[in-house]
């Protein structure tokens, strides 16, 4: 989303428009629905599911017809089939899920047993720097620690996981260090006594009593109460409601002026953006896009479902902040990109970044507040708050896979700076153009440049969205 000062205060902010840097994406074509294999194939045939959008929703249509023998299922990609798993599968059982429209596997393991592996792992091993997610591929919990998860820790870790049985969970390192994503970012700025925060925008809502509002990471709303859209701008947005640690990382912050205008769009560079039209739940093996404001557009696959992540505490160098119900995915993102947006091709709402390891160099692990989940906790609703010209006043609706790998992404002189045309968001995701231009976010060329993301004419409004000095990590 894009994010432009409107007269009178009218100001919308969304998720920073800025480039990217690292891996190519590759997106299947838009599709507008569902669609059955050739002409003349059985009742029971698999459907083809082009859509993102539509392997979620027969998903969780497969969830409530099949109750408690459905044990998981996944998109996969290459045939563009969901997979759903079932236990005790009595023939009856395999039909429904199959005329359903699914691919039927049989599996060992019941989504209670394990919950039960999850609630062992949370007993005993509530270590920093670890992880844990069902994998419906596997049909097993996958626990991942990270770089930090070393001597003692590592060997009460392991022993654990082995003590559950390896058929049903694994463990795995990550190169990385599991942590919040605050810092370096240029879409949203708080002043703190430590400093300046900064995060990125995800979803513009419409709070419950109507009014606008927008939904970003509950670490940032934990971190501070009120919001610009720069640097040393006056507050324009107040935090109404904020969880984390806990079961979720998700905030819930009004716009000061009741007549700011906030459309439900992603920009994605280059003066394009995407619609965003309806709240997604996630499925495993579908491909998503996450927008952020220190990295910009970056696609990959959702891997895991109610992921628990415990991240090394930040107030108390021996606590542990532990986040349950995230959603897994091998998106990279970096400081900075905390709160933005992950969506899907056809315009669903599916999360915002809560943290993870790596970065968009070398890769790593993304973990994503689930956008249904926030929604229904915060009574908010996603869509449009106000009429009239929208942040960045892009006018055409964007298609993620055509912005995804180029080199030339947003964030550089043409990204956030130009009205209107259409876009493919996977052709920006990856562009080496970087965030502002190659010297990176926050020196004296990069995020907040003359040039860059943050000009007076872009999408970082008046005085750019970072400074050399950089913002101090929270």
């Amino acid at each position: 989303m894009s994010h432009k000062r409107i007269p009178k205060r009218k100001a919308a902010i969304a998720v920073g428009g800025v480039a990217a840097l690292g891996a190519a994406a590759f997106l299947l074509p838009m599709a507008n629905a569902s669609q059955d294999n050739a002409s003349g194939a059985t009742a029971t045939a698999p459907k083809t599911l082009k859509s993102a959008t539509d392997a979620s929703d027969l998903a969780a249509q497969l969830q409530d017809l099949l109750g408690q023998a459905f044990a998981g299922s996944y998109y996969d990609s290459g045939k563009q089939q969901l997979v759903v798993n079932v236990i005790n599968g009595d023939n009856n059982i395999v039909v429904q899920a199959e005329q359903a429209g699914a691919v039927v596997r049989q599996v060992q393991n019941s989504n209670s047993e394990l919950a039960a592996v999850a609630s062992t792992l949370k007993t005993k091993a509530t270590i920093p720097g670890t992880a844990w997610a069902v994998d419906p591929k596997t049909n097993k919990v996958v626990v991942t620690a990270d770089s930090t998860v070393t001597g003692t820790k590592w060997d009460t870790l392991e022993s654990t996981v082995q003590g559950l049985g390896s058929d049903m969970a694994t463990l795995k390192k990550s190169s990385g260090t599991f942590k919040p994503l605050v810092s370096g970012g240029d879409a949203i700025f708080s002043q703190v006594a430590d400093g300046t925060v900064r995060c990125s925008l995800g979803f513009n809502v419409t709070a419950s009593d109507g009014t606008p509002a927008f939904l970003t990471a509950g670490h940032c709303g934990v971190a501070a109460k009120d919001w610009s859209d720069s640097e040393t701008g006056e507050p324009i947005a107040t935090v109404d409601q904020a969880t984390f640690p806990g079961e979720g990382d998700f905030s819930l912050v009004k716009y000061n002026d009741p007549a700011t205008q906030a459309p439900s769009e992603v920009n994605v560079g280059n003066g394009q953006t995407v619609a965003i039209n309806q709240a997604v739940d996630a499925t495993v093996g579908e491909t998503v896009f996450r927008m952020g404001s220190t990295t910009g557009l970056h696609d990959g696959q959702v891997t895991g479902l109610d992921a628990t992540v415990n991240f090394q505490s930040e107030t108390d160098p021996n606590g542990v902040d532990t986040v349950t119900g995230l959603i897994q995915t091998n998106v990279c993102a970096e400081a900075g990109d905390s709160g933005g947006s992950l969506f899907t091709q056809d315009g669903g709402a599916v999360g915002m970044t809560s943290g993870g390891s790596g970065d968009c160099t070398s890769g790593g692990e993304t973990f994503f507040q689930p956008v249904t989940t926030a929604l229904q906790a915060t009574g908010a609703t996603l869509g449009d708050a106000g009429a009239g010209a929208g942040a960045g006043d892009a006018g055409a609706t964007a298609d993620p896979s055509a912005t995804a790998g180029d080199e030339n992404g947003a964030g550089d002189q043409a990204g956030g700076d130009q009205i209107g045309g259409a876009a493919d968001p996977s052709a920006t995701a990856g562009d080496e153009t970087g965030v502002g231009d190659e010297t990176g976010t926050g020196d004296a060329t990069g995020t907040g440049d003359e040039t860059g993301t943050g000009d007076q004419s872009g999408t970082g409004v008046n005085d750019g969205s970072a400074v050399d000095d950089g913002s101090s990590s929270h």
